[in-house]
């Protein structure tokens, strides 16, 4: 089986770490390009002996699993001029959340299928979202599937939840770093602590945490409860959680989706001409 990667952005590049970090394939086997060839060209010093290819015609040309790895309007125009290449034992997956399989099999003759990736997979961990076409045959569903359990816990899930479960998978590691990063600021604006001290400390408590969570000693609110002590310090930190985050999240789930039906809308648009 040859795997192809077009777009060697932030997130094909992590999918090709992960496939070959992981030993899922061989270099051999890897084919990629970008619109700008530094970029592929990059990749290949690292992992001398995979191809990078001209151009996206030659990735389709030359693999069976075919992922498309760049800006949702750059794709309609990518598959209008890959179409004529493509055939019905080719399978095309695309990363872009914005796309349902359903419009993308309108627009090619194979196989299609969506993996929504995290940048947690490069760790080899985390959670890959995964959403068929009803032109997937069975082998190549398993096949993807499996694929993905090297590097993740593949998730299949529905269309309808799919911004949701990007925001989680996808995003949630900027949106907790974000905060993270935020509670250290706060920890050196209010105490004597250093950044260095509480960036420390802080990381390597997220890293505990995670175990915790991993190994099944707690589930996370028993984890919480463990750690606040009825009219400890913790509670009173609670306290102030309980209070201030309010209705934060709910919100940039909001505006997330906002974002989603905008990218929708625009896709819409371009393909009506």
């Amino acid at each position: 089986m040859k795997w192809g990667i077009i777009g060697t952005g932030n997130m094909g590049t992590i999918l090709a770490e992960a496939w070959l970090e992981s030993g899922m394939i061989d270099q051999e086997d890897l084919y990629i390009t970008n619109r700008t060839m530094e970029k592929a060209y990059a990749i290949q010093k690292h992992y001398p002996n995979i191809h990078v290819c001209e151009n996206a015609a030659s990735i389709a040309e030359k693999t069976d699993l075919v992922f498309i790895c760049v800006k949702p309007l750059d794709i309609h125009p990518l598959l209008i001029k890959l179409e004529p290449t493509l055939s019905k034992q080719q399978c095309l997956v695309s990363i872009t959340s914005p796309y349902a399989v359903e419009d993308l099999e309108k627009l090619v003759p194979c196989q299609v299928a969506r993996l929504v990736p995290s940048i947690t997979n490069r760790a080899l961990s985390g959670v890959a979202l995964l959403t068929f076409g009803d032109s997937v045959e069975p082998v190549m569903k398993g096949y993807l599937t499996q694929s993905c359990k090297v590097f993740s816990r593949p998730v299949e899930i529905k269309d309808s939840i799919t911004r949701v479960s990007s925001d989680i998978v996808s995003c949630g590691p900027a949106f907790f770093s974000y905060l993270i990063q935020r509670f250290i600021q706060a920890a050196c604006e209010e105490t004597e602590i250093t950044e260095e001290e509480a960036t420390i400390m802080m990381t390597e408590m997220m890293i505990g945490f995670g175990k915790l969570i991993e190994d099944g000693h707690y589930s996370l609110r028993t984890l919480q409860e463990k750690v606040c002590v009825k009219g400890g310090v913790t509670g009173e930190g609670i306290a102030v959680l309980e209070r201030e985050v309010g209705n934060m999240f709910n919100l940039l789930f909001h505006r997330t989706h906002h974002k989603y039906a905008k990218d929708k809308r625009e896709i819409r648009e371009q393909e009506m001409g």
